[in-house]
C-alpha cells in the first residue's frame, strides 16, 4: 500500500511539470532527425508571425514521459505554405490531405504533422464532421477528453504558455478519462473504445459521468461505419495488452453493440496473453481478429465481418477460425495422422490456424495445430518432378498423386530418406500402393 501511495505522489510531481520543464522533455525524448526537422519548421513559422502548438496525444504522451512521440503541431491558418516552406529547406517532401486542412512533413527519419486549427459541426450523430477554419481555443474544445485538450506553444510571442481550458492536466494527475461535454459519445461513438483504450493503456479510470454517458450512448455505435469501426478496433487490439481492452468492452457491453454476436471472454484474453509467449510473431492484424472469432459461428462471423467492412484477407481469417472450429474433435482423435492434418489445415488461412493453436492449446487439438504451425507444414518429399521422370515417370495428374503419396508417407514416418522415397516410388511403378 505505502508503495503505491509513493507511486501516486511521484505521478502527480510529474503530470503537474511546468510547461518550460515539458518543452526540454519534448527535445530530450526526439532524435537527431526529428528534432532538426522540429527546428526548422518552428524557426519559418516565427518569420512568418506564427505561433504553433504541440497538441493532442503528443502533448499527453510528452507530460507522461511515455518516451518518442509523434510531433502533432497546430496552428492557426493554413499550413501549406508553410510546410512547402520547410520541405524545401529539410530536403524532404510534403503531403497535403485538404478535406481535414493538415499537412505531413517527411524526410529521411522524420515525419511532422501540421494541422490548421479547426472547428467541427456534426451534422448527425455518427456522421464524420463538417470542419471550418478556427482558433487553437475552439479547436481545443472539439477533442474527445480533456487530456487531449491541452496545447503548448513551442513558438512565438506565447511560447511556453500551456493551454488547458478543459483542466486536463488536473485529469491526467487524477488519472481519469473524461469528455468534455455530454454529447461527446453522441456525436462520434468511437470515443467509446478510444476511452477504454486510454483507460487500459495508462491505467486511468473512467471518470464517473463520462462512464454513464458511455452507458446511456453505447447504442450510438450502430451510427458508425465498419470502416471507422474495425479502425478503432485495430487501434485496440494492437495494443501491448489488448485482453485488458477487451475484457473491459465486455464489462461495459460494447461488443454486442457493434454486433450481437460478438463477445470477450477469459478464455480469449488468455489467448491474447499467451501470443506474447508463444515464441512466434503472428500474422497481424488478422491473427487478432481472428482470436474474437473463435467463439462465433460461421454464420456470425460472416455477419461480423460485413459489420466492420472487413477487407477480404481480414474476412478469410475471421471466417477461416469460425469454420475451423468444427474440425477441433477430429482433430482430438488418436488415429488422426500428421498426412491428414496437414490435408485438412492447408485450405485454411493461416492466421485462423495460429488462433486456434492458442485458444485450445492444452488440449489434443492445440497440439496438433501446434505440430502444424511448427513442423508439419514445412515438410516435402526429398525428390521432385525431375527426379520422378529420372525414374521413369511420365508427366502428368498421377505425378501430382505421387509427390502428395511421398508427402504423406514423409509426415507419417513411412519412409525418412530419400533412397526409401526411391523405393516406394518404384513399388507405385510397378504397380504396387498407389
Amino acid at each position: 500500500m505505502a508503495r503505491r501511495e509513493k507511486r501516486k505522489r511521484n505521478m502527480t510531481r510529474v503530470y503537474l511539470t511546468k510547461p518550460a520543464k515539458l518543452l526540454a522533455r519534448l527535445r530530450t525524448g526526439l532524435d537527431v532527425d526529428t528534432t532538426q526537422g522540429l527546428e526548422v519548421v518552428l524557426r519559418l513559422a516565427e518569420e512568418e508571425g506564427r505561433t504553433l502548438y504541440l497538441v493532442g496525444g503528443a502533448l499527453r504522451d510528452v507530460v507522461l514521459e511515455r518516451g518518442q512521440v509523434d510531433i502533432d503541431l497546430v496552428g492557426e491558418g493554413p499550413m501549406v505554405s508553410l510546410a512547402e516552406k520547410a520541405a524545401s529547406v529539410l530536403g524532404g517532401r510534403w503531403v497535403e490531405h485538404r478535406a481535414f486542412g493538415t499537412v505531413t512533413v517527411e524526410g529521411k527519419g522524420f515525419r511532422l504533422d501540421l494541422a490548421m486549427a479547426r472547428a467541427e459541426r456534426y451534422a448527425r450523430p455518427g456522421a464524420l464532421p463538417k470542419v471550418r477554419p478556427a482558433s487553437i481555443a475552439e479547436d481545443l474544445a472539439r477533442r474527445d477528453f480533456t487530456i487531449n485538450a491541452m496545447a503548448l506553444a513551442l513558438c512565438g510571442r506565447q511560447r511556453g504558455q500551456l493551454l488547458d481550458p478543459f483542466g486536463g492536466m488536473e485529469d491526467i494527475a487524477g488519472q481519469r478519462v473524461r469528455v468534455l461535454h455530454d454529447r461527446s459519445f453522441i456525436d462520434d461513438a468511437t470515443r467509446i473504445l478510444r476511452a477504454v483504450r486510454y483507460e487500459t493503456r495508462f491505467s486511468f479510470r473512467i471518470e464517473e459521468k463520462t462512464l454513464a454517458l458511455l452507458k446511456r450512448d453505447l447504442g450510438y455505435l450502430g451510427t458508425i461505419s465498419g470502416a471507422r469501426l474495425r479502425h478503432e478496433l485495430l487501434h485496440l487490439l494492437a495494443e501491448d495488452e489488448p485482453e485488458k481492452g477487451l475484457l473491459r468492452c465486455q464489462e461495459l457491453g460494447v461488443p454486442a453493440a457493434i454486433h450481437k454476436a460478438l463477445r470477450f471472454d477469459d478464455e480469449l484474453a488468455t489467448a491474447f496473453r499467451r501470443t506474447r509467449h508463444a515464441g512466434r510473431a503472428p500474422t497481424q492484424p488478422e491473427f487478432s481478429l481472428g482470436l474474437l472469432g473463435t467463439p462465433l459461428s460461421p454464420a456470425d462471423a460472416g455477419a461480423v465481418a460485413l459489420r466492420l467492412a472487413l477487407s477480404k484477407r481480414q474476412r478469410l481469417a475471421l471466417e477461416g477460425v469460425a469454420d475451423l472450429a468444427h474440425l477441433l474433435p477430429w482433430l482430438s482423435r488418436a488415429d488422426a495422422r500428421p498426412s491428414q492434418v496437414v490435408e485438412r489445415l492447408e485450405p485454411y488461412p493461416l492466421s485462423a490456424i495460429e488462433a486456434w493453436a492458442l485458444v485450445a492449446s492444452e488440449s489434443a487439438a492445440g497440439a496438433k495445430l501446434g505440430h502444424y504451425l511448427g513442423e508439419w507444414r514445412y515438410v516435402k518429399p526429398s525428390l521432385d518432378g525431375r527426379a520422378l521422370e529420372r525414374l521413369g515417370m511420365v508427366r502428368g495428374p498421377g505425378m501430382g498423386d505421387v509427390l502428395r503419396l511421398l508427402k504423406a508417407a514423409r509426415l507419417d514416418g513411412q519412409v525418412s530418406s530419400r533412397q526409401e522415397e526411391v523405393e516406394l516410388v518404384r513399388q507405385v511403378l510397378e504397380g504396387g500402393e498407389q
